[in-house]
């Protein structure tokens, strides 16, 4: 049994009503009944919501949270630029789920000065989203669905170490943009994917989670594969962007590949999906 789950059982021996867990800052985070209300502050929060079964009580959500389907119907609060304070006010949650390094900490104060109940989310590793899950399942009351999702999340997970963990390392280099060229460093998750799939991410050490470089350090890299969070038409121009650096042995390998964001970028219960395709193109690689 979790720690997340022993401090909701020692809460409700004091009071049948009271909720409570700590959020990934650490901070405690009670409520007197499970949320009906809750406000999404980050497309992967609304997708683990959803995934714990408390899809229904989300009122408000950021812009992008377009998964699952029923996501879309959510009315929006706001996007990364700025938060609408107001409407989210106006809906009157009991629960608001914000991102740390997504969301604008400044506003994020600003809806705790008005005294509404804020849950901190931010996922380092696959199973910090399994975590989340389980404590939105014991915020919302939904504790029996959060843990049959998260048993199959886990098992999922366990797979990928197994299948992968006696593989030939290859050196992969991520790319999150074009202009400026973005990728991450070793404490992103996506790197945590790369590392689980027998990957070793070149730009490990640098100090910034999404740092910009140039092309020279790509080519310094003298990375075996480049990975690219795009799909349509971005992946004709990226792609034709790095046809012109043989001297890279990915380009001259034809080892440039390109994944869906959405189900690597966004520190949700799909990224399993995107460590399965991303554990492909190693494969194809190493072949």
């Amino acid at each position: 049994m979790s720690k997340y789950i022993i401090l909701f059982f020692s809460v409700i021996t004091f009071s049948q009503a009271d909720v409570s867990v700590i959020d990934d800052r650490g901070r405690e985070v009670t409520l007197q009944q499970p949320a009906k209300r809750i406000i999404s502050l980050a497309p992967h929060i609304t997708e683990s919501l959803f995934a714990a079964g408390a899809g229904n009580n989300i009122v408000g959500a950021m812009e992008y949270s377009d998964y699952p389907e029923s996501a879309k119907k959510i009315p929006r609060v706001g996007g990364y630029a700025s938060l609408d304070i107001e409407k989210i006010v106006s809906l009157k949650p009991d629960l608001i789920v914000v991102w740390s390094s997504g969301n604008n900490l400044k506003e994020v104060e600003k809806l705790e000065a008005l005294g509404l109940t804020v849950f901190m989310s931010e996922p380092y590793y696959p199973k910090d989203i399994a975590n989340n899950i389980e404590r939105f399942g014991i915020l919302t009351g939904n504790t029996k669905i959060s843990s049959t999702f998260v048993d199959k999340y886990l098992n999922h997970y366990k797979r990928l170490q197994k299948d992968n963990e006696k593989k030939e390392k290859i050196k992969v280099f991520y790319q999150l943009w074009n202009k400026p060229i973005m990728t991450i460093n070793g404490k992103h998750l996506i790197s945590q994917i790369i590392n689980l799939c027998g990957g070793t991410n070149v730009f490990s050490e640098l100090s910034s989670l999404t740092p910009k470089i140039s092309v020279e350090a790509v080519i310094g890299s003298n990375t075996d594969v480049i990975i690219a969070g795009d799909i349509g038409s971005r992946k004709l121009l990226w792609m034709s962007e790095w046809k012109q650096w043989t001297q890279i042995p990915a380009v001259r390998k034809k080892q440039v590949y390109f994944i869906n964001p959405d189900l690597i970028n966004r520190a949700g219960p799909r990224i399993l999906q995107g460590a399965d395709e991303l554990c492909g193109l190693l494969d194809k690689a190493r072949n």
